[in-house]
C-alpha cells in the first residue's frame, strides 16, 4: 500500500496523523502487508520535524489560508491556493497513491482537492466538535469523512459516507511510568505533580497565568510547564519563565521545570500528573480522555469558530474538567481552583474516570481499516 498523508499547522492536526502512521505500522508488519507512506505538508508547520524524525518521506507545499475577515496577507494567501493544488497533483502523479488521508488544516486542502481530480480516494479526518473551514471544504471531495463526536454530523449532510471513529491517540503516551517522571526532572516526591501545557505552540495568556501565579501553586505541587517556543520562535516566554525560577528559593526551584516542548517523556508525564492545565484543543483533549487525566481547561478566546471552548465544554459536561475562560485567570482564580482539585482527592479521581468517556481506545484501527477497505478498491 502507497499511502499519502496530509494535514498539519497545528499539534492537533499532527497528533492523529502520527496515531495512524503508529497503526499502520504494526499491521504492516504484524500481517506482513508492505507500506509506503509520504507525508505532504507546509514549510511552516509543527508537522515537518516531527514526521521527518520518524523516517519518513516529506513533501511541502503552498499554502493558503482562507480567512473569514479582512487581513493584508488574504491576496496573498489566495494565490498560494491554486500553486499549492497543482504542486500536490505533480507530487501524487510521481508517487501514485492508494489513497490519501487527510487530517485537516489548510495544508490538505490542495492535496484532498488534487487526489480528487486524480481519482484517489481520500479520507478526511475531523478531530473537533465544531468543523473549521479546511475541513468543510476537503469534505467536499472525499470519499469518507471519519469524525470524532457525532454532533459534528451535522456539519456533513453533503458528505458521501460519514463514519463515527474517535479522535486516534498514540499509543506510546498510554504507557508512562509515574516514577520516572519524578526521577527524571528530579522533583519533589512529597507533592503532586501538575502539568501545564499550551499545546504544541505554547500559550502566551497562559504562561502569563501560571508566572503572576507561581510561588502559590509550587507551595502545594510541582509544576512541569511546556510554555512552547513562543511568537515566531523567539523564546521570550521561556525567557521570561527562566529567569523568575533562577529567582526562586532553592525548594522551590527544585518543583518547577520550563520546557519548550515535551519530547519522549510526555508518556511519564501524563503517568505522574494528578491535574493537567492546558489549552483546549483537539490533541490536548482527546489525551486527557484516553488516559483519564481531569483537567483545568482554558480554551483559546481566538480558535476558530469557538472549536476549543466547544471541545473543553464536551469535557466539562462529561464531568472531566473545570472550564476556565481566559478572562477568569486574573487574580486568584486560577490558584483556587489548583488547590480545591487537589485537596479533593476522591473528587479528583472521578473526574478521571469522567474524562474516559469521550475516549475511543480502538480510532486508530478504525481509520485504518477505512484506508485498507478504499485502497483495495
Amino acid at each position: 500500500m502507497r499511502i499519502v498523508i496530509t494535514g498539519g499547522g497545528t499539534g492537533g492536526h499532527l497528533s492523529p496523523a502520527l496515531a495512524v502512521i503508529e497503526e499502520m505500522t504494526v499491521q504492516s508488519q504484524r500481517d506482513g502487508w508492505p507500506l509506503e507512506l509520504l507525508y505532504i505538508g507546509s514549510k511552516q508547520g509543527v508537522e515537518q520535524e516531527a514526521i521527518t524524525a520518524r523516517g519518513i518521506t516529506y513533501r511541502s507545499v503552498p499554502v493558503g489560508k482562507l480567512r473569514r475577515y479582512f487581513s493584508w496577507q488574504t491576496p496573498l494567501d489566495l494565490a498560494r491556493i491554486p500553486l499549492g493544488i497543482l504542486a500536490a497533483r505533480r507530487i501524487l502523479a510521481k508517487y501514485k497513491p492508494d489513497v490519501v488521508f487527510s487530517t485537516g488544516g489548510f495544508v490538505c486542502v490542495p492535496t484532498v482537492i488534487a487526489a480528487r481530480w486524480q481519482g484517489v480516494p481520500v479520507v478526511t479526518h475531523e478531530q473537533t466538535a465544531l468543523v473549521g473551514l479546511a475541513n468543510r471544504i476537503a469534505a467536499r471531495y472525499a470519499d469518507v469523512v471519519a469524525i470524532s463526536y457525532e454532533s459534528s454530523r451535522r456539519f456533513f449532510t453533503k458528505a458521501r459516507l460519514v463514519v463515527l471513529t474517535g479522535n486516534p491517540v498514540r499509543q506510546a503516551i498510554l504507557h508512562g511510568t509515574a516514577a520516572a517522571a519524578y526521577t527524571h526532572f528530579d522533583l519533589d516526591p512529597a507533592l503532586p505533580l501538575v502539568y501545564i501545557t499550551g499545546g504544541a505552540q505554547g500559550s502566551h495568556v497562559v504562561n502569563e497565568a501560571i508566572s503572576e501565579n507561581l510561588t502559590d501553586l509550587l507551595a502545594i505541587a510541582n509544576l512541569i510547564h511546556q510554555c512552547g517556543a513562543g511568537p515566531e520562535g523567539s523564546g521570550a516566554d521561556q525567557q521570561m519563565l527562566d529567569h523568575q525560577r533562577e529567582s526562586l528559593p532553592p525548594e522551590l526551584q527544585r518543583r518547577y521545570v520550563v520546557l519548550p516542548f515535551v519530547g519522549e517523556q510526555l508518556a511519564d508525564i501524563y503517568a505522574a500528573a494528578g491535574l493537567v492545565i492546558g489549552r483546549a484543543g483537539a490533541g490536548t483533549v482527546n489525551e486527557l480522555a484516553a488516559l483519564g487525566k481531569p483537567a483545568i481547561l482554558i480554551p483559546l478566546a481566538s480558535s476558530a469558530e469557538g472549536e476549543q471552548q466547544r471541545n473543553a465544554e464536551l469535557m466539562q459536561q462529561a464531568g472531566g474538567a473545570v472550564l476556565l475562560l481566559e478572562a477568569e485567570l486574573r487574580g486568584a482564580r486560577l490558584v483556587a481552583e489548583v488547590r480545591l482539585l487537589l485537596a479533593a482527592g476522591p473528587q479528583l479521581a472521578a473526574m478521571g474516570v469522567a474524562a474516559t468517556k469521550l475516549a475511543v481506545p480502538a480510532a486508530a484501527r478504525e481509520i485504518v481499516g477505512l484506508l485498507r477497505a478504499l485502497a483495495a478498491c
